[in-house]
């Protein structure tokens, strides 16, 4: 399985620019330090949100209940051991945000 991991920068909330299947988006990481856990959304270049405020949790696709034909074709995920992923766990290595697109066979 191809996968491309996705840096959650070391804050509390960022905006970066990532290029997936071929095409560029803006990602947005946001620490809820309230709950005690991570979000992510998706936007296009002209800030236009595709997926907002989607609770990151381990293992799991992120965007599997999401019905937006704007999504770029693949999942979204994060791949730890951990059963919570707390606010360090990115930068220590103890987690990856990661992006699988969807092979299309010829």
């Amino acid at each position: 399985m191809d996968y491309i991991i996705i840096e959650v920068p070391d804050m509390n909330d960022s905006v970066s620019r990532v290029v997936l299947n071929g095409k560029a988006y803006h990602i947005r990481f946001t620490w809820n330090e309230t709950g005690g856990y991570w979000k992510f959304g998706l936007y296009d270049t002209q800030n236009e949100p595709i997926i907002v405020g989607a609770k990151i949790v381990p293992r799991f696709p992120l965007n599997v209940f999401c019905g937006v034909t704007k999504l770029p074709d693949g999942v979204f995920g994060v791949m730890t051991k951990l059963e919570r992923i707390g606010r360090n766990d990115f930068k220590d290595g103890n987690a990856s945000f990661v992006f699988c697109p969807v092979e299309i066979g010829t």
